[in-house]
């Protein structure tokens, strides 16, 4: 029991002051003479009897009669939380993930959560709610009921420890307060678990919303597995999280034409595959029938080809490039080439790749064109000869922290692959350990303190070095000198540079994952490409260069389809973006074993919880009427006991 004004209660003591005045008979007798003694003891021992017990017994109700005054004045109550002048402090989290497109019992999870908070939730209670997405401070359900009805589903997903800490720092700094954070989700399984530590300041309510069912089909990914001079062929992997299905419809989509559609049966995973003509641009979508009809965002995937850009390589020759020629062909790259002395300084700016193939010595005038090339977004890839002017290429490699060192003539081996450097991911389907290495007689060793190195020697130096857009080989690639160019590592080392040095989009780009691809355009003064879908526009980041643009996107944009690039009211080319299919293998935690932690099975429990625990149950009416009985009480001892 607690008190509204527990000061009243010194009160009490005054109840000290009756019991003396009975204890002490304070009260002088006067002294009259009778002659009957033996009447007069009589008289005496009955009727000192009697007023001892009427004495005591009004003593007692009155002392009951006004303690129960003076605990009726100090307002008692009863109630959970620790004082009634605790202020209450309420944080709500509500997940809006794709996976709470599940369906639950009473429609969709998010839905129906919505709902339940609206119609659980006192309307004029202060309180903070944040989505994913969103944060709604220090408001009322009632002022932002409307948002919470058009509340949608978004791929920007919070971990658990980004929710927790979140919620945290979405409460005042006043450690006297009532902290209440309330989790609704679905808690689904992801790499770190909701596991909250005891935090003595802030109570955890969590609510685990559950689906009917978890089974679930979604497309992953679509790759080009094959090309010919005609055809291109596209491969889905797609994946069930359930039961094993028959003939499973899988249609393939350039707008609202619908160019293949096949059947696939599934047990875990399976592949379907399409063959379309490669001469044709298309705004693509690939769409399962999901008969589980679960979740929706992953049902569908986006994508596009556009017309191929070719990549424009310029080689300045003072040896034979017959190989160059051979890898940089007609079908995907623009490949020209020109002696030394012959080189138009004016064609470098519009080139992406250039290639600097066993010069003897590297100008001035060239070394210039090259720095501000390179500070444009342009590549670079140096090839010494076996005789060069030391001093021009230290000169050129300056800005890059890269000098070659004195020609040594004893033979090394190339043999180690760098394979997570970006020239070479994915290019292998596994790591090789034993190969035909290649060989050089002679090479200049590579000085560097802060650059990478994609190929090494046996002992580990820099047969390749990149820095920045700069890749240099340390040796000269020529026949005398080594058989690099009949080795395998020839073909993937220089075409992927090319490739690297314009950025093409790939099939689709996946939103929350960082970007980046070129977009082949010449823009005047203050142009901005954006990106358009439907009455969607955006501006995203985006670096100009001579010849391209190189457009950047993170979490923006958020929805998944296929956005036109536009600069200004002219159509570039398309580009598609997907969500990440994180959410799709409906699994969820267990929260049953988790400790700081107070778990309801439904949001209209929890709320009711919550709203008993913070009741007050007042007491002072019952002590008014203890007060009256009291008194009722020595009135009738007062008037009926002689």
């Amino acid at each position: 029991m607690q008190f509204k004004h527990p000061e009243l209660l010194y009160a009490l003591f005054a109840l000290l002051i009756p019991i003396l005045i009975h204890l002490f008979q304070l009260r002088k007798f006067k002294k009259q003479a009778f002659t009957n003694v033996a009447f007069l003891k009589k008289v005496t021992s009955q009727t000192r009897k009697s007023s001892q017990l009427k004495k005591w017994l009004i003593l007692c109700t009155r002392m009951l009669l006004f303690a129960a005054l003076i605990i009726a004045f100090a307002q008692p109550f009863t109630s959970k939380t620790n004082s009634l002048n605790t202020k209450k402090e309420t944080v709500v989290y509500l997940d809006n993930s794709f996976s709470m497109q599940a369906k639950g019992e009473q429609g969709t999870l998010l839905k129906r959560a919505v709902q339940d908070v609206i119609n659980n939730v006192d309307p004029t209670e202060s309180l903070t709610l944040f989505t994913n997405n969103n944060t709604y401070k220090n408001t009322t359900i009632g002022a932002i009921k409307n948002e919470l009805l058009q509340l949608d589903y978004t791929s920007n997903q919070l971990n658990y420890d980004a929710v927790l800490l979140k919620g945290k720092n979405l409460f005042k700094n006043n450690t006297g307060n009532l902290k209440q954070l309330v989790l609704i989700s679905d808690f689904q399984t992801k790499e770190s678990r909701f596991n909250p530590t005891l935090d003595s300041l802030i109570r955890i309510n969590a609510v685990q919303l559950q689906p009917v069912t978890t089974n679930n089909l979604s497309v992953d990914s679509l790759f080009i597995s094959n090309t010919t001079p005609l055809n291109i062929e596209l491969t889905a992997i797609i994946s069930n999280h359930g039961d094993e299905l028959k003939n499973v419809p899988v249609s393939l989509f350039s707008g609202e034409e619908l160019l293949a559609k096949t059947a696939i049966d599934i047990t875990e995973k399976a592949t379907a595959v399409f063959t379309i003509n490669n001469e044709k641009e298309i705004s693509g979508t690939l769409v399962i029938d999901d008969v589980f009809v679960n979740l929706d965002f992953d049902n569908s995937l986006y994508f596009n080809i556009n017309k191929p850009n070719k990549t424009k390589v310029l080689a300045i020759s003072e040896a034979n490039d017959d190989f160059l020629k051979r890898i940089y062909s007609d079908k995907e790259f623009v490949f020209t080439s020109d002696p030394l002395n012959e080189l138009n300084y004016s064609d470098i700016e519009n080139q992406n790749l250039i290639v600097l193939n066993e010069l003897q010595s590297i100008p001035n005038a060239l070394a210039t064109s090259l720095k501000a090339f390179t500070d444009k977004g342009g590549f670079v890839i140096v090839i010494p000869s076996t005789d060069i002017n030391l001093q021009s290429y230290n000169d050129f490699f300056l800005p890059i922290n890269l000098r070659f060192g004195v020609q040594n003539t004893s033979e090394k081996k190339v043999t180690t692959i760098n394979y997570s450097h970006p020239l070479f991911k994915d290019v292998f389907n596994k790591e090789v350990s034993n190969f035909q290495y290649p060989k050089v007689e002679s090479y200049y060793p590579l000085i560097s303190s802060n650059n990478s190195s994609p190929l090494k020697f046996e002992d580990g130096k820099a047969f390749l070095s990149s820095a920045n857009q700069v890749y240099v080989f340390s040796a000269s690639l020529n026949n005398e000198n080594s058989n690099f160019k009949n080795s395998p590592l020839i073909v993937p080392t220089f075409y992927n540079i090319g490739k690297q040095s314009l950025k093409m989009s790939q099939l689709y780009q996946v939103i929350g994952e960082e970007n980046s691809f070129d977009v082949p355009v010449t823009l005047q003064q203050d142009d901005i490409l954006s990106l358009a879908l439907g009455e969607e526009n955006m501006i995203p980041q985006q670096q100009y260069f001579n010849n391209k643009v190189r457009i950047t996107t993170t979490e923006m944009p958020d929805i998944a389809g296929t956005y036109s690039i536009n600069n200004k009211t002219e159509f570039i080319e398309n580009i598609s973006y997907n969500y990440k299919r994180d959410e799709s293998n409906m699994t969820y935690q267990d929260l049953s074993t988790l400790e700081h932690v107070e778990v309801s099975s439904s949001i209209v429990e929890l709320f009711d919880t919550l709203k008993s625990d913070s009741k007050i149950n007042e007491l002072w009416k019952w002590f008014v009427i203890f007060a009256l009985i009291f008194l009722s009480i020595e009135m009738v001892i007062l008037k009926y006991f002689k």
